[in-house]
């Protein structure tokens, strides 16, 4: 096989971000204390927990204000605003936290030294990093083999999740398919070229992406099959699109479901169900006890903005498709439904002035730390959904009611992914998040939802 070029994968590239991020910063630190009179941030045996908590206040900041989003940290003037922000409240903190990290040091000019290091350092790393590391010659190339009828799906699904991941070509494998394609400039080619495809255009791996297996052509079969002899990486489609887009591919799920839907043992864990249920309970009265400080703000702008009752109640979809009732600070105007559920739209006009603060700020949702106390709502989970959308929409969604298998959430995957959802297609899309949330359910991914949350109320995201 030849030769292939370098490039990373998106767990790579993440984990490179968060190392060279940590590393840059010590390094700078060092740098600055070397040449300067700094020794506010001085490492030794005794205080080497300084370290840690640095390192740690990085990590969860720069999750927050999404420096490892791979998109944005592909942008430029997104990473450089968010490096100042995650910089800033970074600084803010430690200083603010003299248990864990130095007193404050009695010349200020030290904090100075100390903000600048950090802030030259990620900004000098991130630099390298969209120079080089996002340039055409880190990008993985990857040759498509597939239906043509799947082919803009796939293509969409790739570039709007790596921005780094190339599809250079595609080989149709329908035998009754015989006319030739160009979708946004990718061009089709003939299975009898597949070597010389993979040397020309530096093919990093071949993705398979058939519905059906029987479709693929004995040509194509046998090829593939020569190529995984020599060690070529041959994936399947699903499993690509699932590792990148972090969501379930159900629209090409057929009838072998039962391979794409090995649910975390999670779900049926005893000590996670039992971790899960009382971090719930004590994260709800903390969101309950907040709520009583907020109240009365809330009533004042619903006053003055929404002209009518505080709260409104709705029932919802819950665990194994059982109706409760839910409670939301209300965001339309009153009788906003009085001819029928209405899916709500983007910039919907029922959405009062005030109501579109508390929207966007999530404010609106405190209430439901009522409903998690009741056990009718987990912190984290599918959102509830209305039971007359819920039978509407499993009729057309496959698998719509597997998101039903848990409790649903105050936030979730699907809320912390995407924005709207007022379309069929919104809501599939929603789907493939929920079933990705229920299928690698874990510790490590509810931290992971709840830093995201914050992220979504500080950018002022929620719908």
């Amino acid at each position: 096989m030849p030769r292939q070029d370098i490039h990373f994968n998106i767990s790579e590239r993440k984990i490179l971000l968060r190392v060279v991020d940590i590393l840059a910063v010590l390094g700078m630190l060092y740098l600055i204390s070397s040449v300067f009179d700094f020794d506010y941030f001085t490492v030794t045996h005794e205080n080497w927990t300084w370290l840690l908590v640095l390192v740690l206040y990085i990590s969860v900041f720069g999750t927050v204000f999404e420096l490892y989003d791979l998109q944005r940290a592909s942008e430029k003037e997104k990473v450089y605003s968010n490096i100042v922000l995650t910089v800033s409240i970074t600084v803010l903190f430690y200083l603010l936290t003299p248990f864990f990290t130095p007193s404050l040091p009695a010349n200020r000019l030290q904090i100075g030294y100390f903000y600048l290091a950090i802030l030259s350092a990620l900004f000098l790393w991130r630099f390298i990093y969209l120079t080089f590391i996002t340039s055409p010659r880190f990008y993985k190339n990857a040759l498509i083999v597939g239906e043509t009828s799947n082919i803009e799906a796939i293509v969409d699904a790739f570039n709007s999740s790596d921005p780094n991941y190339k599809i250079v070509g595609f080989i149709n494998c329908e035998a009754n398919f015989s006319g030739k394609i160009i979708y946004k400039g990718i061009p089709e080619y003939a299975c009898s070229d597949i070597h010389d495809i993979i040397k020309s255009e530096k093919i990093s791996e071949i993705v398979v992406a058939s519905y059906n297996a029987e479709t693929i052509t004995t040509e194509i079969y046998n090829e593939l099959i020569l190529l995984l002899e020599r060690g070529f990486p041959i994936k399947e489609y699903t499993q690509v699109f699932e590792d990148m887009t972090y969501r379930v591919p159900v629209q090409f799920v057929g009838k072998d479901f039962y391979k794409y839907f090995p649910f975390s043992r999670s779900n049926h864990n005893k000590l996670y169900q039992f971790f899960q249920r009382t971090f719930d309970i004590l994260f709800s009265f903390v969101g309950v006890t907040l709520g009583f400080f907020l109240v009365p703000f809330i009533l004042l702008g619903n006053l003055l903005g929404n002209r009518g009752p505080l709260f409104y109640k709705q029932d919802r979809v819950g665990k194994n498709s059982e109706i409760f009732s839910i409670m939301k600070f209300r965001t339309m105007v009153v009788d906003a439904e009085k001819n029928g559920a209405v899916w709500a739209q983007k910039n919907d006009a029922r959405v009062t002035p005030f109501g579109r603060f508390l929207r966007g700020s999530r404010l609106d949702e405190f209430p439901q730390f009522i409903n998690i106390l009741k056990g009718d709502m987990s912190l984290i989970g599918p959102r509830p959904e209305r039971p007359y959308f819920v039978k509407e929409l499993s009729e057309v969604i496959p698998f719509y009611e597997t998101r039903h298998i848990i409790r649903p959430g105050l936030t979730g995957w699907a809320q912390v992914k995407v924005r709207y959802g007022s379309t069929v297609e919104d809501s599939l899309l929603k789907l493939q998040y929920d079933l990705y949330y229920i299928k690698h359910r874990s510790f490590f991914l509810d931290a992971n939802v709840i830093v995201k949350t914050l992220s979504t109320m500080l950018f002022f995201r929620g719908q």
